[in-house]
């Protein structure tokens, strides 16, 4: 195997494309990740995201290979009239195994990646040692045995929004829709997306793989396969990842909450899947370093912030909300609460009792209220899981949804949040069994009243 440093780049030759890769030492499992494309193996703010998850956690187990598609990133450049096939990506992706000096790898696919990975376990059997593909697909046109899919013209609409979008870092905001991001993380994701390639060729590469259709193959899968897809993904819908399960042998599905479809850019449902490729890989997850632990989490968040932003001006909206970050930090201190991160026009925070957490939130909210702000507060207390700075567990997203699901100027609560209460003198208003998005079974809320 060839190993460099960490900061090396290497090039494997295809045709008459070099393409870019990097080796990362870890475990003795070989992974090779095959990206959808969105990859610039230079973009240190790319790997500063997913390091946590992708390269410290799997480092204990895996080895780690991940390279750019020709045409993006630092691999060598190609004219939109002479993309690759299917079969000329599947040949990239040898090309890489064999300049890395690999005999039998992982392939961790996701999204786009999935058919390149899936033809390549299909037709070399005996370089392949396991399949896992992340909210991915076996084709992407809708047909009659395959409803799973997309008309041509969902397709295009879909690609041009793209195209449209691209290089402002909105796609991929698109992409981790439960992630809460901020000005300046957004302006990360638009460099991702600005150095990963041009919109051109973002559309070229889309438009040439609505043709792409690996349900023949999926039976020839002899590696053992494991598919994980969130249940609630607004691109690539939950049903192709059944598919891929139903139609590959022995392939073992998890569906995972939530609705993001990156899953290794912060979001919550990223160390689910880290636990999930370990124990496929090695039968048993260590979680050794992750502190797991009852809490109370608080979401806040500022109620019509981009009009609001679009009528005062930028500088005067940034001095607003310092003024509401300096009110909401006092009220923490006031109760007790720790601030995990900010969301962009609000905020995750935690306590160790629930009533505490309502009084703060009702506090945050007439605070911000005498600085003309309307904000919303979700509180929920569950079981999470601390990794290093990072909180991770349904009860995250729970609590971030039900947030987003409370009213202008309204502190909603979780069912379990009233009856750890009970007897606090504390009233509640009953508003009923709400669907939140990605959680499985409906959850009953509670408005505070005093």
């Amino acid at each position: 195997m060839v190993v460099g440093t960490e900061a090396d780049v290497q090039y494997a030759i295809s045709g008459d494309a070099r393409l870019a890769f990097r080796v990362r030492a870890g475990g003795p499992h070989v992974i090779v990740r095959v990206s959808a494309w969105v990859s610039n193996q230079d973009l240190e703010i790319l790997e500063s995201q997913d390091r946590g998850l992708l390269h410290q956690r799997m480092s204990s187990f895996a080895t780690i290979v991940s390279y750019d598609h020709r045409g993006t990133g630092l691999s060598d450049p190609v004219s939109l009239a002479d993309l690759p096939t299917l079969e000329g990506w599947t040949d990239d992706l040898r090309a890489v195994v064999t300049a890395a000096g690999l005999e039998r790898v992982v392939l961790l696919a996701d999204a786009l990646g999935g058919p390149v990975a899936t033809l390549y376990a299909a037709t070399y059997p005996a370089r392949t040692r396991a399949l896992i593909l992340i909210n991915s697909f076996a084709a992407i046109a809708r047909s009659e045995d395959y409803e799973a899919g997309l008309t041509s013209e969902e397709y295009e609409r879909f690609v041009e929004g793209v195209e449209d979008v691209w290089g402002s870092g909105r796609f991929l905001r698109a992409t981790m829709s439960d992630v809460p991001i901020d000005d300046a993380q957004l302006r990360d994701l638009a460099r991702i997306e600005r150095q990963s390639m041009s919109p051109a060729v973002v559309g070229a590469i889309l438009r040439g793989l609505y043709a792409t259709d690996v349900r023949a193959v999926l039976p020839a899968v002899s590696a053992p396969t494991l598919v994980l897809h969130t249940v609630e993904n607004p691109i690539i819908s939950i049903e192709n990842g059944r598919y891929l399960a139903q139609h590959i042998p022995n392939a073992r599905l998890v569906e995972l909450p939530g609705a993001d479809n990156a899953v290794f850019l912060g979001s919550a449902v990223g160390a689910t899947v880290v636990d999930e490729i370990e124990e496929f890989l090695t039968g048993t997850r260590v979680a050794a370093e992750h502190a797991r632990m009852l809490t109370t989490l608080l979401f806040t968040d500022v109620v019509g912030s981009t009009d609001r932003a679009a009528a005062i001006g930028d500088q005067a909206w940034r001095t607003l909300l310092d003024r509401h970050d300096e009110v909401v930090r006092r009220q923490l201190g006031r109760f007790s609460g720790h601030q995990e991160k900010l969301t962009g026009d609000g905020l995750l925070a935690t306590f160790d009792g629930p009533a505490r957490a309502i009084r703060c939130g009702t506090a945050i909210r007439d605070a911000a209220r005498q600085i003309g702000l309307d904000v919303r507060v979700g509180i929920h207390t569950g079981e999470v899981e601390r990794r290093g700075t990072e909180l991770a567990g349904i009860a995250v997203h729970l609590a971030c949804r039900v947030c987003a699901t409370a009213q202008p100027g309204e502190v909603l609560v979780s069912r379990t949040v009233v009856d750890l209460v009970a007897g606090s003198g504390t009233t509640f208003d009953d508003r009923g069994e709400h669907k939140l998005k990605g959680i499985p079974a409906p959850w009953q809320l509670f408005a505070v009243t005093n």
